[in-house]
């Protein structure tokens, strides 16, 4: 990382990073919660109103990037945040979620939660869904997936 510097409490950051400029100060944002490890902000261009990103305050690029040790703080601030959205935006539940490169607008990891309402038009997933061939397919790539864990 070039253009690392150093933030207190945080980790390394990247100065061309938009993400990172929210955690230093150096962009706005609308901040809904801080502590050490995370930042969570409204989302720029929601889904709806309320849509906040869960963010580390160290850049990383995807969850496979984030230590260890980082996974359980981050997971409770992203769960903290969930019930405050839903709350606070009277929401019947949420959307939370992530992507790792494909799709991912800022590369530095970030957590989406969205309040949902019933009937409120996002429909489930975002892109089509389909069946494996057979039970052999299945489990051979469950097979793959065990292999690599």
């Amino acid at each position: 990382m070039d253009d690392a510097i150093e933030a207190g409490g945080g980790g390394a950051q990247d100065s061309t990073c938009a993400f990172c400029r929210i955690v230093t100060g150096a962009a706005s944002a609308h901040r809904v919660h801080e502590d050490g490890e995370v930042v969570a902000f409204l989302d720029q261009r929601p889904l709806f109103p309320g849509h906040t990103l869960v963010v580390p305050r160290s850049h990383v690029e995807t969850l496979t990037d984030l230590p260890e040790a980082a996974v359980g703080p981050y997971f409770t601030a992203v769960r903290r945040v969930t019930g405050a959205v839903e709350r606070a935006m009277e929401a019947d539940g949420s959307f939370v979620a992530g992507n790792n490169r494909v799709s991912q607008s800022v590369p530095h990891l970030h957590m989406h939660v969205v309040p949902r309402r019933r009937k409120d038009g996002l429909r489930g997933f975002f892109w089509p869904r389909s069946r494996y061939a057979d039970e052999s397919e299945a489990r051979e790539v469950a097979a793959r997936i065990r292999a690599e864990l």
